[in-house]
């Protein structure tokens, strides 16, 4: 999927949705560590995974702009560390000017106001003044793959962010994902809408029938039962 698609698609869809459309088609959710949040409230970002493995030195992420595209996400790896920043306002300034469509980062970053003023989408988990500590030596995968918490993605996967964190997508499986999360999208906005009117939740789902099936058949599901009725509250 081409990068601006991929932005008009996720614009009018959530993180949450993305997530409940991969239960949907049987792929595997995999979000970013919780604390992996955007500098400031309602950046959102779409995009391909741009791998980096930090180790101390700005050029591996110099490399990562040579090598990859208008419209990726410069991916950071920097093992969670919280004593050092390795992304600050020079980094991101060289990824907006590369068309960068944001940067995520398991670690922390630093100049917090320069990199609100720049306006890239940038998600971590803090910041903290101080830049990098000290040279390591480098991975061979560098720019190649990079771990985000338990999950290790690569130029095969799209990353989307917005206020509720990250999650990484197969570019693979990400047409069906989004079609998925489109529906449950349209879903919940008439659900929403009904309950603004004045039928409840319980009502549209016939709780009531579900209750008395599971007191004859514990083993029916809930799920089970909204697949019955054509729910989508829960997939």
């Amino acid at each position: 999927m081409d990068p601006t698609t991929l932005r008009e698609r996720f614009a009018a869809l959530s993180t949450a949705h993305v997530a409940d459309g991969c239960l949907r088609v049987g792929v595997e959710v995999r979000c970013g560590p919780g604390r992996v949040q955007p500098v400031a409230p309602g950046m959102r970002l779409a995009g391909r995974v741009a791998p980096a493995r930090h180790v101390g030195s700005v050029d591996v992420f110099l490399e990562a702009f040579e090598r990859a595209e208008p419209g990726d996400v410069l991916v950071v790896d920097d093992g969670g560390r919280e004593d050092e920043s390795c992304v600050g306002d020079l980094v991101t300034l060289e990824a907006a000017a590369a068309g960068f469509a944001g940067i995520v980062i398991w670690g922390l970053h630093r100049d917090t106001a320069e990199i609100r003023s720049i306006g890239l989408p940038l998600f971590s988990l803090g910041s903290v003044p101080t830049g990098p500590l000290q040279v390591l030596e480098r991975s061979p995968e560098a720019i190649s793959s990079a771990r985000v918490g338990e999950w290790t993605v690569d130029g095969h996967d799209v990353v989307l962010g917005d206020d509720d964190g990250v999650l990484f997508v197969p570019a693979e499986h990400l047409e069906a994902v989004l079609d998925a999360a489109e529906g449950i999208r349209d879903t919940e906005r008439r659900q929403a809408a009904r309950i603004r009117e004045g039928v409840s939740l319980r009502d549209q789902v016939h709780l009531q029938d579900y209750l008395e099936r599971r007191a004859t058949d514990p083993t029916f599901t809930f799920r089970e039962h909204l697949r019955r009725v054509g729910g989508e509250i829960e997939v």
